[in-house]
């Protein structure tokens, strides 16, 4: 633990390092489950949950694998708890898993799970890789809640069941009932997951212009 800071292992994943604005992982279900905030949030604690857990299987075993079968013994371990926590959302919240599960699924071939075993939990302790799979678990749901709320809000004029914008939200307000706000009801783009890679290439650039250190010039 000494050698390692703690603080940038929850910290750097959250801005600087975060897996799919720096990292450039898990980009392609952050353009699938992202069609409204609960989805994000539900596939975001899953990511998180499955890539602590993993790191710190795969950590505390490390000494005992043989490099040659690395890759099938992590595997399994990603398989078997991406099992666990298909089934906890079965028993707790059924709705989501249907509209999730084939995604709540693919989280075995989430870039990030291995990405993080093989880079971090391989050559470190149990505490910090723990603490690393949280960290580039949180980073990847703060992406997936920003996307999320920007396609639900904007896509269907609502955010968590409350009208923002729609002729229901403006019938009691005169000068909302024309111009801009008036025409706008139900963006179709932001609906599609098309408009994910735009958010998120707007992130990426806000980002990258804010820290010039960023900017891959090779």
């Amino acid at each position: 633990m000494s050698d390692v800071n703690t603080k940038k292992l929850i910290t750097d994943p959250l801005s600087d390092n975060n897996p799919i604005t720096v990292q450039i992982l898990g980009v392609c279900s952050a353009l699938a489950v992202t069609g409204n905030i609960a989805n994000a949030l539900v596939m975001g604690v899953a990511v998180t949950l499955v890539t602590a857990f993993s790191n710190l299987t795969i950590s505390s075993l490390r000494n005992y694998i043989p490099g040659r079968i690395r890759l099938i013994v992590q595997l399994v371990v990603i398989a078997a708890l991406v099992t666990l926590v298909g089934e906890a959302l079965k028993a707790f919240a059924y709705d989501l898993s249907k509209e999730l599960s084939v995604y709540i699924g693919l989280i075995i071939t989430n870039c990030i799970v291995m990405g993080r075993l093989e880079a971090f939990a391989m050559g470190n302790k149990p505490l910090p890789s723990f603490l690393d799979g949280i960290g580039n678990g949180l980073g990847y749901a703060a992406i997936l809640l920003i996307v999320g709320t920007i396609r639900e809000l904007f896509g269907t004029g609502s955010l968590l069941g409350f009208t923002f914008f729609g002729e229901e939200a403006f019938h009691n307000i005169s000068f909302l009932k024309h111009g801009f706000f008036h025409a706008f009801f139900h963006n179709g783009l932001m609906v599609l997951p098309i408009a994910s890679i735009f958010i998120i290439g707007i992130i990426i650039w806000i980002q990258r212009s804010k820290n010039q250190e960023l900017v891959d010039i090779s």
